[in-house]
């Protein structure tokens, strides 16, 4: 069994010395559902996935035959956005819970989506927060440590993820006609702001997440 585009690819292998043909088809079927029932269990992967066997695309792995092959093809955006949000949200200011509240997914640097299902599986995510005080929460003026927010998302998620995605936090500046709160126009000058500021407009830190070509 073996994980397609973009995700956890494995190749497992069963010890088949001494078996007849049908009884290595049958421990190869068994061997792949549990580890499928595995990675799932263990958040490694979505229960969202296209089934291949031998070929045949939702054939039941006990028709596998050898020397075929068991695919699963997940679909793991979902898992790895409401992961990603699911820490940035834990690291988040607590004062009212609105900070929490106001991160945002863009897809492909154009659009806001909330159904992280049907995004392809080549698309870039990027993860930000529409509140004009992000760039405070992330330089540590929010009572977080500086660089915990964005940053030390993207560090533990390219640690429970690698291999299969890429996370990047940098500084982003977010084009007009995204969301209707963005791009803030900054009216002071703060020392924070000569990381953050562009022309007068907020840069938003931010989460870039790649699927591992």
């Amino acid at each position: 069994m073996a994980t397609g585009f973009e995700f956890f690819e494995r190749d497992l292998r069963v010890a088949t010395a001494g078996l007849e043909p049908d009884e290595i088809n049958h421990q190869v079927a068994a061997f792949a559902k549990a580890e499928l029932a595995r990675v799932i269990a263990e958040g490694l992967a979505t229960p969202n996935y296209t089934r291949i066997v031998n070929g045949v695309a939702d054939a039941a792995e006990e028709s596998y035959r050898a020397p075929g092959a068991i695919v699963y093809e997940f679909t793991n955006w979902d898992l790895v956005i409401k992961a990603a949000l699911e820490e940035l949200q834990k690291r988040s200011p607590r004062k009212s819970g609105r900070f929490a509240s106001s991160f945002i997914v863009i897809v492909s640097g154009r659009t806001v989506v909330t159904d992280f299902t049907r995004i392809r599986p080549d698309a870039e995510i990027i993860i930000t927060n529409f509140q004009p005080y992000v760039r405070k929460a992330e330089v540590g003026m929010l009572g977080v440590a500086e660089r915990v927010l964005f940053a030390g998302t993207a560090r533990a998620m390219a640690n429970r993820f690698r291999g299969a995605f890429t996370f990047t936090s940098k500084f982003l500046d977010v084009p007009a006609g995204i969301h209707s709160g963005m791009p803030y126009r900054l009216k002071g000058r703060g020392s924070h702001d000569r990381i953050s500021r562009k022309s007068g407009v907020l840069s938003y830190p931010s989460i870039i997440i790649n699927p591992v070509n």
